[in-house]
């Protein structure tokens, strides 16, 4: 059996309610639902959460939220694994031998249904424990500046001061969209960022944070052109 499970705790401090403020038409954790289940990969698409408003939206759009999390994975400190392997752990318990599992964020709307099935090839083809989203730094990392006490600036590596972009070795970060798991992998706690595990990279323009406002309307223009291009299609 393969499980979508998809975290939302009620407890959003820097964007409030965020799981289910309307984004482009519908609560954002929609986007989310709704890539799983066009996905066709999953047996069932559960949504983690300690708030009933939240589960009420959710089951509205299509998921299952069959438990309700307890407040200590609900605070700020909770891990995305220790909220995955929780799920995993209350599947098992009720008879769902659940494996793989993918972690998607409520808040990822343009994670695609195309994308999850691509990184699930990566991870049973492969042989990974883990297949997360990855987008390119659209800067060398190698010149990163840091910002002084009194107004000056320092490089991080000043040793590439003087090295050409095009030497610089690339670096890529997590998208912040899913995380694809076998059910070993999270219940022994192997790290998600290992030589175990393998990226499936997406464009930047495909990829976007979204923990302040500022973000989230970067992201509604995001889509509002990745939907134009697609016809006025999501």
């Amino acid at each position: 059996m393969t499980l979508a499970v998809i975290p939302a705790r009620g407890g959003s401090k820097r964007i409030p309610r965020k799981n289910i403020r309307p984004f482009l038409g519908k609560p954002i954790i929609a986007w989310s639902i709704a890539a799983a289940r066009d996905s066709g990969l999953f047996d069932h698409v559960i949504v983690s959460t300690d708030d009933e408003e939240i589960a009420a939206v959710a089951r509205q759009w299509g998921a299952q939220v069959p438990f309700m999390r307890p407040p200590e994975l609900a605070d700020d400190h909770a891990g995305t694994m220790e909220v995955t392997a929780h799920a995993l752990r209350w599947a098992q318990e009720h008879g769902m031998k659940a494996d793989p599992v993918c972690c998607i964020y409520a808040t990822a709307p343009f994670v695609t249904a195309g994308d999850l099935r691509a990184a699930h090839r990566m991870l049973m083809e492969e042989g990974r424990d883990h297949v997360f989203a990855a987008a390119p730094y659209p800067y060398p990392i190698q010149r990163a500046l840091r910002i002084l006490e009194d107004g000056g600036v320092a490089m991080f590596q000043p040793e590439h001061a003087e090295t050409r972009s095009q030497d610089l070795e690339p670096a890529w970060h997590d998208a912040g969209q899913f995380y694809w798991s076998r059910a070993s992998a999270i219940m022994h706690d192997i790290p998600v960022f290992s030589a175990r595990a393998a990226a499936l990279v997406l464009p930047p323009h495909r990829v976007q944070d979204i923990d302040t406002e500022e973000d989230w309307k970067r992201a509604e223009v995001l889509m509002r052109v990745l939907r134009e291009d697609r016809g006025g299609e999501a």
